[in-house]
């Protein structure tokens, strides 16, 4: 559509009415109403035309030099932090060419791939940078393949974002490591264990480094073991979706269902506990700054993993240094082979790939800190925002899911609904009910508190439940969690929306299709069915055969009278 008034172009585009239905809404013009024309004017979509500037790039010099691996043994690591001309030279590699936009998945249908988005322009920024990162995409994506379940539903293939099939999500309390979803920001590191350090500095009275082996050793630091549940912010970010689009970074927003949480007994040690090795914090020292060695790019910079967390979490021993994920050492992807692991907080203050802790006065000025995870209310978004505008997310709030049924899913039952989900809180608080509607939210049933799973400190509840359901017909249940401290969730989602699409802490709502065979209509019905070998669904396929005997038609009428009142015919009637 060109430029001009909303009603001058002359042709139909192709999907016309998709498009004026909203269902191509990434392709509907912006409709600017500020002008003299009371129809406005309409600004087409921005068009992808590619451009590279040859000559600067090369003039930045050869990749190979300038961006490979900082340690021995550590393949794919690459430090940016130390060196403010070699992220100078990058940025003017990513600014001297411009990359597709990321593709649409939020105005538009979500692909029906696996993995439903591939994550081309973070692959192309990598190999445009080249050196260490030209192949960590496939390095990386050989990765997932030998260490995630086969069933997996890969989000994004490159950074990789994954989380298991809802069936599997509650199969067990303990998330087995196969099945943890991961939520990676850049490639997947090859360390090498004996040649690993961590590096501790900043505001501390004796900067240290401490081997792997010198963080295992019992006699130096008590080891600590934990049940943790760690939570994507963007868990059920679905559901924000379908209500109304925002931002739409394919890594940074990527279309999370109910599956973006796990959780696992780790083991390590306590980051207070290595902190203290080192004399302690001086000066204003009231933050732990956490270096993951990761790559990761924002706005045409490229920079490594770095967030921070307060000391106030770190003195509760609440941060542990896990080398440990259920028995077994830290797969690669989930960040061998040290990493961080932060109780109650967003999953993403949990550095994977830990090579430094530096010691500073307030919260990181990183980008994944200071401009992402960010909380804004539902007036900010592409037109006004700001990072201050927006609460960084640290605990994660109530919140609860239902795993099973799906969601549009055709339920058969004998009155009551079997149903299975998870709960979760965060900073340090529990699940203590969880509640289950089958009428929207107006009338509750709690679940039985013996079939939820064992209550722990910073670790959520399965639980399952028959729910009593005697509606047929389209019903919508609803689930919610009551933590220890009294805390619930929002009833309806558009409470929850924001423009980053983070927590989506409404209570979770599907829409099933009832029917009830202790109503004896329906149980002869779905014996006709049986009986004829034709399957009841899908849904919406017409019954091709005689509901309802004529006579039965006809008895019905003659028992109850006519359908409309005052039919009899009088042939006084015609006189008027």
């Amino acid at each position: 559509m060109e430029r001009g008034a909303i009603g001058t172009h002359l042709k139909n585009q192709p999907d016309e009415w998709k498009i004026e239905q909203g269902m191509h809404a990434a392709r509907l013009p912006i409709l600017d109403q500020t002008g003299p024309d009371p129809e406005g004017r309409a600004i087409p979509p921005e068009e992808y035309v590619p451009f590279k500037d040859e000559a600067a790039i090369r003039s930045v010099g050869d990749p190979n030099k300038l961006f490979t691996e900082e340690r021995e043994g550590w393949e794919g690591y690459i430090e940016w932090e130390e060196y403010t001309d070699k992220k100078a030279k990058a940025h003017k590699i990513l600014t001297s060419q411009n990359f597709p936009p990321p593709p649409e998945f939020q105005l538009g249908p979500i692909p029906g791939t696996n993995p439903v988005l591939e994550g081309v322009r973070w692959k192309m920024w990598h190999r445009a940078i080249g050196g260490a990162l030209n192949t960590i995409a496939d390095i990386s994506w050989d990765t997932v393949m030998k260490e995630k379940h086969p069933e997996m539903l890969h989000l994004l293939q490159f950074p990789y974002n994954g989380e298991p099939p809802k069936r599997l999500v509650t199969a067990k309390p303990v998330t087995p490591n196969p099945l943890h979803f991961v939520r990676n920001h850049g490639g997947i590191p090859n360390i090498d264990r004996n040649k690993y350090r961590l590096d501790m500095d900043g505001l501390v009275a004796r900067p240290q480094s401490f081997t792997l082996d010198d963080l295992m050793d019992e006699s130096k630091f008590p080891r600590m073991e934990k049940l943790v549940t760690i939570q994507c912010s963007g868990t059920r970010r679905v559901e924000q979706i379908a209500l109304y689009a925002g931002e739409g970074d394919e890594m940074i927003n990527a279309p999370w269902a109910e599956g973006a949480i796990g959780t696992a007994r780790w083991v390590g040690v306590s980051l207070k506990k290595v902190i203290k090795a080192c004399g302690g914090l001086v000066g204003e020292g009231k933050h732990l700054e956490l270096y993951g060695a990761d790559t990761y790019f924002k706005k045409n910079n490229v920079m490594n993993y770095v967030v921070s967390v307060p000391w106030s979490k770190v003195k509760a021993n609440e941060v542990m240094l896990a080398w440990e994920m259920n028995g077994e050492p830290l797969p690669k992807i989930h960040g061998y082979p040290l990493r961080v692991v932060v109780f109650g907080y967003i999953g993403a203050r949990s550095v994977k790939w830990l090579y430094r802790i530096k010691a500073i006065e307030d919260p990181s000025m990183a980008p994944v800190q200071s401009q992402e995870y960010l909380y804004f209310n539902t007036q900010i978004g592409k037109h006004n925002q700001r990072m201050t505008d927006g609460i960084q997310i640290q605990e994660m709030p109530v919140s609860s899911a239902i795993m099973s049924p799906w969601s549009k899913q055709v339920v058969i039952h004998n009155g009551k609904i079997h149903c299975k989900g998870w709960a979760y809180s965060g900073g340090g608080r529990w699940p203590e009910r969880v509640e289950l509607s089958a009428d929207g939210g107006f009338s509750w049933y709690t679940v039985p508190v013996e079939n939820m799973s064992e209550k722990h400190r910073y670790a959520w509840r399965t639980w399952e439940m028959d729910l009593p359901c005697d509606v047929e017909g389209w019903i919508e249940i609803v689930c919610r969690c009551w933590d220890n401290s009294l805390n619930t969730q929002p009833l309806q989602v558009r409470a929850a929306w924001n423009w980053g699409l983070h927590v989506t802490s409404s209570a979770h709502r599907i829409s099933i299709y009832s029917v009830n065979k202790t109503h004896e209509i329906t149980r002869k019905r779905l014996a006709e069915f049986d009986e004829r070998g034709v399957p009841f669904g899908p849904l919406t396929v017409p019954t091709e055969w005689q509901v309802q005997s004529w006579d039965d038609y006809r008895g019905y009428f003659e028992k109850n009278g006519p359908r409309d009142a005052e039919t009899e015919y009088n042939s006084r009637d015609m006189e008027d």
